[in-house]
């Protein structure tokens, strides 16, 4: 099954999209074109990355384009294949005077709604505070998440550069609203940073998946503590290329996460980005990091157990996911 939970809305503006928006409120094009000015030439670091992923940001201003790209991100996953999309996106970022934090979860809501009626795909909105964002607008963000939770909005998370603001301590309020009104809760951490951050992540902040966490394979007493309170690690191996979490796609952690016994989940980050979808990240566990089809049944039924979605939906992928497995067993 192909079960997408680590991509971010901002990362799946379409080219064409943003050259359309772009003409129509007089943003000059950049040089070579908006494919150019989106997608990763090269690896470098996380600062590099983010500084590409918010060359969409202007497109994101009003309620109109934010729930249009919010249908187009849905539609873009079901023409991949994919079964379930969690998307996640960082509202503060695109608010303004007259499109407050409310406004701006109600756009991506209409058009995440939009998307699943027009593909039958099944998705959900993870709300994410922002770590150059201070604790109090972080709180007003997990409130505005809070009043949405069971309306398609269905987790909380906390994503930006790691490097700049390595601590998660001062989120911990936000991260308390969130818990309470029920949404589930990750957070992006040893990816840039020690694998040390996972843990302050799940201790802090109650994080019950990782997301990226390459580093937390460098540290042999934190891979153990991972494994031994079942912290579930979101991977994105192409995007970790990008960032230079890892140097190359055949060294990324994830055969030694398995080892490890770390339950796993895949993504595929800021696919517009990278070029790569959920469906390219999927075909490189087996032809890159040598994932058996055991251990792709086992990452399966992981994603199922720890999405954050409607037990219905949990439901519904659990008897798809045992009916390909009485299938291919015949």
């Amino acid at each position: 099954m192909l079960i997408n939970l680590h991509t971010h809305l901002e990362g799946r503006v379409r080219p064409a999209t943003a050259a359309e928006l772009a003409a129509r409120s007089g943003i000059p094009e950049p040089d070579g074109g908006w494919e150019r000015a989106i997608e990763l030439d090269e690896p470098a670091d996380l600062t590099a990355y983010l500084a590409k992923v918010s060359r969409t940001y202007p497109f994101f201003r009003t309620a109109e384009t934010l729930a249009r790209i919010t249908r187009e991100a849905v539609e873009d996953a079901a023409a991949d294949g994919q079964d379930y999309l969690e998307l996640r996106f960082g509202p503060a970022t695109h608010t303004h005077d007259s499109f407050g934090l409310d406004d701006v979860i109600a756009a991506a809501l209409d058009g995440l709604h939009d998307g699943i009626r027009a593909t039958g795909m099944p998705a959900a909105l993870v709300v994410a505070a922002l770590r150059h964002h201070s604790p109090e607008l972080n709180e007003d963000v997990a409130r505005a998440a809070a009043k949405r939770a069971g309306d398609g909005v269905t987790g909380f998370d906390l994503a930006g550069d790691e490097l700049l603001y390595p601590d998660v301590a001062p989120y911990a309020d936000a991260f308390g609203i969130a818990r309470a009104a029920g949404l589930g809760v990750t957070c992006h951490a040893a990816e840039a940073g020690p694998g040390r951050h996972a843990q302050d992540a799940v201790r802090l902040l109650g994080a019950t998946r990782i997301g990226h966490g390459t580093h937390i394979a460098d540290d042999p007493e934190v891979l153990r503590w991972a494994a031994d309170h079942g912290v579930v690690v979101e991977i994105c191996p192409t995007s970790n290329r990008y960032t230079g979490a890892t140097p190359a796609l055949d060294q990324h952690p994830a055969p030694r996460f398995l080892t490890a016994g770390i339950p796993l989940v895949l993504g595929d980050d800021n696919p517009v980005q990278t070029r790569s979808p959920l469906s390219a990240e999927a075909r490189l566990l087996t032809d890159t990091l040598s994932f058996t089809p055991r251990d792709r049944a086992a990452l399966d039924a992981t994603s199922i157990a720890a999405a954050f979605m409607d037990d219905s939906v949990r439901r519904d992928l659990l008897t798809r996911l045992g009916d390909r497995a009485r299938t291919e067993a015949t």
